[in-house]
C-alpha cells in the first residue's frame, strides 16, 4: 500500500513527531478508534487516505513514492486526470482537526455535503423548452402529434446535455422515460438503440484505450518520438504530433490519449523545464506544448475512421438518411488525408509563432527520453499482445467488408483477445465507467433521432432549411458553406462532440441533402467538423477538459487560440480539401 505522509516546514522528524501526538484517534464515517502507536503511523494512522482515488495534492502534501518526473518508469499512467474543479466542487473537501495534546481526542472530518437532485434553474429551463414546443408553438400541419411530442422532449433532452441538471446519462433516462411514461415511443422502440453496433463500436474502443495506458504502450510510443525529435522545442511538438496520428488509429479515444498519455509526458518535461503550471514560468515550456497538442488532436483524430467515437457514429447517422460509404475506413482515410496532414504540419509552426514559448531549444528532452525508455526496459509481453491485437483490428477494419467481417465483430474479437490473455481483465472493462455511460447516453440520443426521422420530423426541418436556402438563391456549394460553417460555430454551445453529433447530425446532412450537395461529400464534411471543433473551447470535448484542466493555459488564451486555430483548419481543409474532394470524385 502507497503511504501518504503529511510534511512540515521544518523536517520529516518533526512531522513525525506530531503526527504521534495528534493523530492518536482517528474517526472516519463509523468512528473507529484507533490506538496511537508509533510504529502504526505509517499504516494504521493514514490508511484512510488509501480509499481515495488519488492522493491529495497541493504545498501541504507530498507523495513519498518516486518524484513525479520523466525519469520515472512508468509516470502518470495509472492517474486519473479530472476536469478543472473549484474549492467549492466536492473534490475538495475542508478537513476541519481539532489540535489538541489530549490522546483521547478525536480528530473528525467536516466534510461539506454533496448537493442532492437536479440543479433547479437547469431543471425548470430544460423542462420548461419542451413543454414552450408542445403545448404553445403551433404544430405544423405536415408533422403528426406523436412526431411534435417526441420533438418536444428530445428538444428538452438536448437543452438538459447542455445546462446539466443531471449527469448525462441520468438525463438521458429521464427522457427516454418520459417518452415511455407519455406513450410517445413503445419500450421496445424506445430501447432500439441499445443494440445498435455502431454504440457497441464505441463502448469497445474505451476498453482498447484502457489496454494501451493500463500496459504503457502508448506512452512508450510517444517517448520515441520525442528522443529521435526532441532536440527544439518546435521538434518536440511535431514529436509528439506525430506520435499521436501514429496511435490515433488504434486508440480510438481523444480524451483516452490526452490523459493517458500525452498530457503526462508534456508536464513531466515542463517540470523538468521549470514550467510550472498557474505560474509566470508556464510560458517558458508548458504553455505552448499544450496549446499545440490540443490544437493538432482534432486533426489526429479526423484523419482516421478508429480514431475518435463520434467519426463511428456520423457514418451509423448517415446510413438512417440514405448515404452509405462503401469500404468506410478506406474511404474516411483517403478523403481526409490531405488536408489533415497538412494542418498537422502547420499547427505546430503557426502556434509556434501566434503562441510562442520562451525556451526554443530543449537539448536535454532526447536524453531524459532515453532515460525513461531504458527504466521501462523491453517491450513487455502485454505490449506485444496489444500490438499484435491492434494490428489484427485495424487490419479486419481496413480489409472487413472484402471479408465480409463486420467492424464491431473485429472489435469484439480484440477485446476477446486481450480478455483471453490477460492484457485485460473483466474489472478493468467494469470500471471504465465512461463506456457504460456513453453506452446509455448515445443510445438514448441515437433512439431518438431516429425515431424523429422516421416520423418524418429531420424531413420537415430540412425542406423548410431548404426552401429558405432556395429563396436566396444560393448554389449548393454556397449552400454547403454555410451549413458547414452553421454546424462549427453552434458548437460552442455544446460541451461533448458526440452530444452534438447526436443532436444535429442528422439535421444538418437532410439540410444539405436538400439543398442538393452530394451525399457522401455532406456526411464526410460534417463528421470532420465535428472532430476540429473539439478545440474551440475549454469544454467543447473530453481533452478540452484534460489539457485546460492542467493549468498551463489561461482561459481568454484558450478562446483565442481556438478561434484562431479554427480559422486556419477551416482555410486548409476549405481550400485543400475542395481540390483534393474533386480529384477523388466526391462531387
Amino acid at each position: 500500500m502507497e503511504s501518504l505522509a503529511l510534511y512540515s516546514p521544518s523536517s520529516a522528524t518533526s512531522a513525525a513527531a506530531a503526527a504521534t501526538t495528534s493523530f492518536c484517534r482517528l474517526s472516519l464515517h463509523h468512528h473507529h478508534h484507533l490506538r496511537s502507536r508509533p510504529s502504526s503511523i505509517s499504516t494504521a494512522v493514514l490508511r484512510p487516505f488509501s480509499s481515495l482515488r488519488s492522493p491529495p495534492s497541493g504545498p501541504g502534501f507530498n507523495l513519498s513514492g518516486p518524484r513525479f518526473n520523466l525519469f520515472h518508469p512508468k509516470p502518470f499512467i495509472f492517474n486519473p486526470l479530472s476536469k478543472p474543479t473549484s474549492k467549492n466542487s466536492p473534490s475538495h473537501k475542508p478537513i476541519n482537526a481539532s489540535s489538541s495534546p489530549d490522546p483521547d481526542k478525536v480528530v473528525t472530518i467536516d466534510a461539506k455535503p454533496k448537493p442532492q437532485g437536479a440543479k433547479l434553474i437547469p431543471l425548470i429551463i430544460s423542462v420548461s423548452i419542451g413543454l414552450i414546443v408542445r403545448f404553445f408553438v403551433p404544430k405544423p400541419p405536415e408533422v403528426s402529434p406523436q412526431a411534435w411530442q417526441l420533438l418536444s422532449i428530445f428538444l428538452s433532452t438536448i437543452a438538459g446535455l447542455v445546462l446539466s441538471p443531471l449527469p448525462v446519462g441520468a438525463w438521458a433516462f429521464l427522457g427516454l422515460t418520459t417518452s415511455v411514461l407519455t406513450k410517445t415511443l413503445t419500450f421496445t422502440a424506445a430501447f432500439n438503440a441499445f443494440t445498435n453496433e455502431v454504440i457497441w463500436l464505441i463502448v469497445i474502443s474505451f476498453f482498447f484505450a484502457r489496454g494501451f495506458v493500463k500496459t504503457g504502450l502508448g506512452d512508450r510510443i510517444a517517448t520515441y518520438f520525442v528522443k529521435w525529435l526532441g532536440k527544439s522545442t518546435l521538434g518536440l511538438s511535431y514529436g509528439l504530433t506525430l506520435s499521436e496520428a501514429l496511435i490515433a488509429p488504434a486508440m480510438p479515444s481523444t480524451t483516452a490519449r490526452a490523459g493517458g498519455v500525452f498530457l503526462p509526458i508534456i508536464k513531466s518535461l515542463s517540470l523538468s523545464a521549470g514550467s510550472k503550471p498557474g505560474d509566470p514560468s508556464s510560458r517558458k515550456l508548458g504553455s505552448y506544448l499544450i496549446q499545440s497538442q490540443f490544437q493538432s488532436a482534432g486533426n489526429s483524430s479526423a484523419l482516421f475512421l478508429t480514431a475518435a467515437a463520434q467519426n463511428l457514429l456520423c457514418l451509423k447517422l448517415a446510413e438512417e438518411l440514405g448515404v452509405v460509404i462503401s469500404n468506410p475506413w478506406v474511404s474516411w482515410f483517403k478523403a481526409a488525408s490531405l488536408p489533415a496532414f497538412i494542418s498537422l504540419l502547420a499547427t505546430p509552426f503557426i502556434l509556434y509563432k501566434l503562441f510562442p514559448p520562451e525556451t526554443k531549444d530543449t537539448p536535454d528532452a532526447p536524453a531524459m527520453a532515453a532515460k525513461k525508455l531504458d527504466l521501462m526496459g523491453p517491450v513487455t509481453k502485454n505490449e506485444w499482445v496489444m500490438i499484435g491485437t491492434m494490428l489484427l483490428a485495424v487490419s479486419l477494419w481496413v480489409f472487413g467488408d472484402a471479408l465480409g467481417i463486420a467492424s464491431v465483430v473485429a472489435a469484439m474479437l480484440g477485446l476477446s483477445i486481450l480478455l483471453l490473455l490477460g492484457v485485460l481483465d473483466w474489472d478493468d472493462c467494469l470500471s471504465e465507467k465512461s463506456a457504460w455511460d456513453t453506452l446509455a447516453w448515445f443510445a438514448v440520443l441515437v433512439g431518438m433521432a431516429g425515431q424523429l426521422t422516421n416520423l418524418g420530423i429531420v424531413g420537415w426541418m430540412s425542406s423548410c432549411v431548404a426552401k429558405s436556402l432556395q429563396s436566396l438563391s444560393l448554389s449548393w456549394p454556397a449552400a454547403f458553406g454555410v451549413l458547414q460553417a452553421a454546424y462549427f460555430c453552434i458548437h460552442y454551445l455544446f460541451a461533448s462532440q458526440t452530444g452534438h453529433v447526436g443532436a444535429l447530425y442528422s439535421a444538418f446532412l437532410a439540410m444539405h441533402l436538400a439543398s442538393g450537395v452530394p451525399g457522401v461529400l455532406a456526411a464526410l464534411a460534417l463528421a470532420y467538423n465535428t472532430n476540429l471543433f473539439g478545440a474551440l473551447t475549454h469544454y467543447s470535448s473530453g481533452q478540452a477538459a484534460v489539457y485546460f484542466g492542467a493549468g498551463y493555459v489561461d482561459l481568454p488564451d484558450v478562446f483565442k487560440m481556438g478561434f484562431i486555430m479554427a480559422l486556419v483548419n477551416a482555410t486548409i481543409w476549405g481550400v485543400v480539401g475542395t481540390f483534393w474532394w474533386k480529384f477523388l470524385g466526391l462531387y
